[in-house]
């Protein structure tokens, strides 16, 4: 079995899914009394989020199913961290999928020669 970024996926995942939660938050108008907006930029705003934490997961995933694009990953996971307002978890996400490398395992040294 090929070794996976799990923490990186785990991490970037758990970014994704409190960014969408933030949307929903957004869109449904539950921030409208703290934020003073306007109801309709919060459903725009909203959708934003909700975009953007589902481009989170789907690179969550993308990394997890192949490890060997990772570091592609990683750089847009960071870029769309940036994007949402600093999403520190998905930005950690991002960054520990750049630094992310599967270890090298060393063959076995080969059978002495025969007496």
């Amino acid at each position: 079995m090929a070794e996976k970024p799990t923490t990186a996926f785990i991490v970037t995942l758990i970014g994704g899914i409190l960014e969408i939660l933030l949307g929903v938050a957004l869109a449904a108008r539950l921030m409208v009394l703290v934020s003073g907006m306007d109801p309709n930029t919060n459903v725009m705003i909203g959708a934003y989020f909700i975009v953007l934490g589902l481009i989170m997961i789907l690179g969550a995933v993308m990394m997890y199913n192949k490890p060997s694009s990772a570091h592609t990953w990683g750089i847009i996971i960071v870029i769309l961290s940036i994007i949402a307002g600093l999403n520190i978890i998905t930005l950690i996400g991002g960054m520990l999928a750049i630094k992310w490398k599967p270890s090298t395992v060393t063959p076995p040294p080969p059978p002495p020669p025969p007496p």
